[in-house]
């Protein structure tokens, strides 16, 4: 079904999206309410305890951490000048294509106030070319012809170079074909096929693979494509972004907890779940700092490790073979955010971010003030800029020191301003836990339903059949596992939303399978 509206909520300008109708039935328990157990506060958990509490079930959120959020949690830090501040592990953007991450978070905030738009997505490379999507059209092909008259890297004989034939899978994106025609070359080979510009390569395609946190020679082109498709081929609701203007707890994570807590949910933070074991009577009993609790059914929402983890704890969960495929998940490389607080503002033009190629490991500058809350009063009171580096797939060899100083030089190179700028404070946060889509990987990795009716599983990590990436990946799993068990109890499910699930024009569709 499509349309442009679910449950009286708008969920965006393009009116080919589609609208996928969760289970019908009851909209409250009536009776005893089942006891889930949803083990990880990030987005996939969030969006599983919210579609399971507003229908009357007892739900309870352990969250490793003392923060919700998973890899969009905050915290309190006091800087060197005294000042408060909320660290992160670095900016997100939020696409209007993710339909049911904004469902979620519309639940605290219907009018998505929490959300700012940013007036573009510039790209720039270290040889001077910059792309813009400001002026880019927003409705496919417009979209894609748009950015090819605009952009400075494609000229008349670079698009006479480039393989047509082999840029066809492009034209009519849909889930699973993709994954049986890309998954088994790697991003890279992908673009040399289509023979693309080398710069447009590294300023359109290569900024926007490694958003999963991955080199492109490492990345499954079927995911590159699927990106393609969401962002620029697939949808009409364009390239643009929006970013939340206060950091991630204040802005999204203690609203929602606010929201789910008035719907009964207990939200345990710093609770760390051990192991899973089956009941004999059905259910499963979760042992979590060595108390063992019952519950009816059970929410995985763990990032790569911690499901490892935990399930390589619970021997008797759902089968071996199952057990074995998570086990076989890999995570990808290290990535690293620097945020520092500089004593003098960058100049007024910067915006508020912009990616970057070509310039060592550095993949993004923002300047949080452009659009953060708390930031901008920082500035406004001591007269910096509060300024953030984001370095993904980093060498796991390399010396962190070394590695986040060479970022801090990279900065001096885009915005050379700051090379006379004084370091109030600066914090580096390393992790390595996002997943990783290695070439061959789709049919290895595990789905939302598991051998275990009453056990399912949600994250970006999940195989699904729908057109969705990164953080909406999460949100639509999170429902998606959610509705799988509400479906077992007779209770309504939640109304999920894509972008449209083939290519956008009948005739390029049409092309694609004469040729392939």
């Amino acid at each position: 079904m499509r349309g442009r509206r679910a449950d009286g909520v708008r969920r965006g300008r393009d009116r080919h999206a589609c609208r996928l109708p969760g289970p019908d039935g009851l909209q409250r328990v009536r009776g005893q309410a089942p006891r889930v157990a949803v083990i990880g506060g990030g987005i996939a958990g969030l969006a599983a305890a919210t579609a399971l509490a507003e229908r009357g079930v007892d739900v309870t959120v352990y969250e490793r951490q003392h923060q919700l959020g998973g890899r969009l949690a905050g915290w309190p830090v006091d800087l060197a000048d005294g000042s408060a501040a909320t660290m992160s592990r670095g900016f997100h953007a939020f696409f209007r294509q993710y339909y049911n991450l904004r469902g979620l978070l519309r639940r605290a905030d219907p009018e998505l106030r929490m959300l700012t738009a940013l007036p573009d997505y510039p790209l720039r490379h270290s040889g001077g070319l910059q792309d813009s999507f400001a002026r880019v059209p927003r409705t496919p092909p417009w979209s894609a012809l748009g950015f090819v008259a605009q952009s400075p890297t494609f000229g008349v004989r670079d698009l006479a170079r480039m393989n047509a034939r082999a840029a066809l899978p492009l034209l009519d994106i849909r889930v699973p074909d993709v994954y049986e025609r890309l998954d088994a070359i790697s991003a890279w080979e992908f673009l040399e096929r289509i023979r693309f510009p080398r710069a447009a390569h590294h300023l359109a395609f290569e900024v926007f693979s490694r958003s999963f946190f991955a080199d492109p020679r490492d990345l499954s082109a079927a995911e590159l494509a699927l990106m393609f498709h969401i962002y620029f081929l697939g949808s009409s609701e364009g390239l643009l972004f929006d970013v939340p203007n206060e950091p991630f707890p204040a802005a999204l994570w203690e609203p929602l907890a606010d929201y789910l807590t008035s719907h009964g949910v207990d939200i345990r933070t710093g609770e760390t779940v051990e192991s899973i074991r089956p009941a004999r009577h059905g259910g499963s009993h979760v042992i979590a700092q060595g108390a063992e609790t019952h519950h009816d059914a059970v929410v995985l929402a763990l990032d790569t490790t911690g499901l490892q983890r935990v399930v390589g704890q619970s021997p008797l969960l759902a089968d071996q073979p199952w057990r074995d495929m998570v086990q076989k998940l890999r995570t990808a490389p290290p990535f690293l955010v620097s945020r520092l607080w500089l004593d003098r503002p960058v100049a007024a033009g910067r915006p508020g971010f912009m990616g970057t190629s070509g310039y060592g490991t550095l993949d993004n500058v923002s300047v949080l003030e452009r659009w953060e809350g708390q930031s901008a009063r920082w500035s406004a009171h001591n007269g910096g800029s509060v300024v953030e580096l984001h370095a993904y797939a980093t060498d796991p060899r390399a010396d962190r020191k070394t590695q986040q100083d060479l970022l801090v030089a990279q900065l001096h190179r885009v915005y050379p301003e700051t090379r006379d700028a004084k370091v109030i404070d600066a914090r580096h946060e390393w992790n390595a836990d996002c997943p990783l889509f290695p070439l061959g990987g789709y049919a290895e990795r595990p789905g939302v339903r598991t051998p275990d009716p009453t056990v399912t599983l949600a994250g970006d990590l999940v195989r699904t059949d729908l057109p969705v990436a990164l953080m909406e990946r999460a949100a639509t799993t999170g429902f998606l596992a959610a509705n799988a068990l509400l479906a077992q109890w007779g209770l309504r499910g939640q109304t999920l939303w894509t972008v449209p699930d083939k290519g956008r024009v009948g005739a390029l569709r049409a092309l694609n399978r004469m040729f392939s």
